[in-house]
């Protein structure tokens, strides 16, 4: 064991729980307050899709919904694969955002809101 190994498992474990490493970031990893703000969501707006967004180097994977008119909410999740079944079990359905985009529905949207608070 070299003087290095002691210092990396001494961070290592000192890592608080519930969150993680990205990169040289520290990032909230998912927890039960999203799942629920999702459901949320999702049970009070009509024409809901949903888009998986990738893990990135300041990010976990998150879920964006976007309803019919835009507005739209953003969270973690615990994978991809979570993202697609939460979906699929509210009937929402479900893109790769890093394949398809985000809808234009939203950006026309955050412009509206922008505009209306100037």
């Amino acid at each position: 064991m070299s003087l290095f190994d002691r210092f990396r498992r001494r961070s290592k474990m000192s890592r608080p729980t519930g969150e993680s490493h990205t990169g040289s970031t520290r990032v909230r990893a998912s927890d039960s307050t999203d799942q629920k703000h999702l459901e949320q969501f999702v049970a009070t707006r009509r024409g809901v899709e949903g888009f998986v967004e990738p893990r990135t180097v300041v990010s976990e994977v998150t879920l964006l919904l976007v309803a019919h008119d835009g507005e739209w909410t953003r969270r973690r999740v615990p994978s991809a694969q979570w993202a697609h079944k939460f979906a699929n079990k509210h009937g929402v359905p479900s893109y790769d955002a890093a394949v398809v985009g985000i809808p234009q529905r939203m950006r026309d949207y955050n412009r509206r809101q922008k505009q209306q608070g100037s």
